[in-house]
């Protein structure tokens, strides 16, 4: 008779190697943080304008979105305008 695959080991050691992958990731991945402080000064001035356009296009895609939730006409469907000649 032969004996039955093991399956409890081939799971176990699955996930071990898993977790040993993952355990590594996490020690020598940087954080933000640490990535944006060992950056080169002209590289830290382009991340930061960068970040100041995204952060101004999302605030002008947010005053929008709150114009037309505010907006009175908004409540009735687009279709329902009367057609414009």
């Amino acid at each position: 008779m032969s004996n039955p695959f093991p399956w409890a080991k081939v799971i176990l050691t699955t996930f071990g190697f898993m977790g040993s992958g993952y355990l590594i990731m996490k020690a020598t991945t940087p954080t933000p943080e640490q990535t944006y402080a060992s950056m080169a000064p002209d590289l830290r001035r382009k991340v930061d304008a960068n970040r100041a356009a995204r952060l101004a296009r999302e605030q002008g895609t947010q005053q929008q979105a709150n114009a037309q939730l505010n907006d009175p006409d908004a409540q009735k469907p687009i279709w329902a305008d009367a057609p414009r000649s």
